[in-house]
């Protein structure tokens, strides 16, 4: 491409807290580089989950092609090693040639798989075997932990449950400790890491609301109302962000205004905790969300 940057990275990585801008400045880069969109978001996946998710447009998705979203049905189980695993498939056949691809959200994890090549050991969820150790409690089943594999026990904390049964998980299926199938293995073209950030608490609550409300205008509810009739309220992607609070809205439990406020608070509390995942990360290069030449600065930036 003749205004591709020179030295413009094999992957480029968009990434920072819910509600930043991320998706519309992907897409303005992508249609300067003539190049597609990975998504990293972990409920993008899921089929029917479409405004609640802020999932990009059909409209959006036909002026750039987005990859990885709509990949599963809601009552399945697409597992970090899933997603790592479609994920390198495109990269190592990219849709496009001689120009970056760009891996966009906000799941902390589904872009480190990526950017630091995650070993992941592949272990299907075994619901049985996972019964069983949850009947023995927590403390039992830490216990044995320590017992087979030490060094996972001294990273977990006694309390966590979800890592204790997914550490016991692999050794009983594998016959290895997980502690030796984990690590990096990092991928050997190159990455730019590109954050997006507000460093104004008060200006992304606004963000957030303007958001929340906009969704709600699109149709959330009827979206919402729609997917419990078809798939019962106790899936547990209802229990996530933003279908939670609607679904209690439906249920007669609280008012719509009282879900939306619900929302952008849980919002709120949840982009602060991406932010912290993010900024452990010294390879994000950062950006102020509310300048307004974000996408020229960020396209110099693919320059230097």
């Amino acid at each position: 491409m003749g205004d591709t940057p020179a030295g413009t990275p094999g992957i480029i990585v968009i990434c920072g807290a819910t509600a930043t801008g991320k998706s519309g400045l992907a897409i303005a880069l992508a249609q300067r580089l003539e190049t597609v969109i990975l998504s990293a978001d972990s409920r993008q996946v899921y089929r029917e989950f479409d405004i609640g998710t802020a999932k990009p447009t059909p409209e959006e998705r036909h002026r750039v092609p987005h990859y990885l979203i709509d990949i599963c049905d809601p009552t399945e189980t697409l597992t970090l090693a899933d997603y790592q695993d479609r994920a390198d498939r495109l990269i190592a056949n990219p849709p496009v040639s001689d120009v970056p691809l760009l891996l966009v959200g906000g799941t902390g994890l589904y872009i480190k798989a990526i950017a630091r090549g995650l070993k992941i050991p592949r272990v299907a969820p075994q619901p049985e075997l996972r019964s069983q150790l949850q009947n023995l409690g927590q403390p039992q089943a830490y216990a044995m932990l320590r017992q087979v594999d030490r060094a996972a026990a001294e990273k977990i904390h006694p309390n966590d449950a979800v890592r204790t049964l997914r550490a016991l998980e692999v050794y009983y299926v594998t016959g290895r400790p997980i502690s030796e199938q984990q690590g990096e293995n990092p991928p050997d073209y190159p990455i730019l890491q590109l954050g997006l950030t507000c460093e104004d608490p008060d200006a992304l609550t606004r963000r957030i609301r303007r958001r929340t409300e906009a969704m709600i205008d699109m149709g959330f509810v009827g979206e919402v109302e729609k997917l419990c009739d078809r798939y019962g309220r106790d899936l547990p992607l209802l229990q996530t962000l933003g279908y939670q609070e609607i679904t209690q809205y439906l249920a007669g439990d609280i008012s719509l205004e009282t879900a939306i406020d619900l929302t952008v608070l849980h919002t709120r509390q949840f982009a602060k905790r991406q932010r912290t995942w993010f900024r452990a990360y010294p390879e994000i290069k950062w950006f102020d969300a509310d300048r307004p030449d974000l996408c020229d600065r960020v396209w110099e930036e693919l320059s230097i």
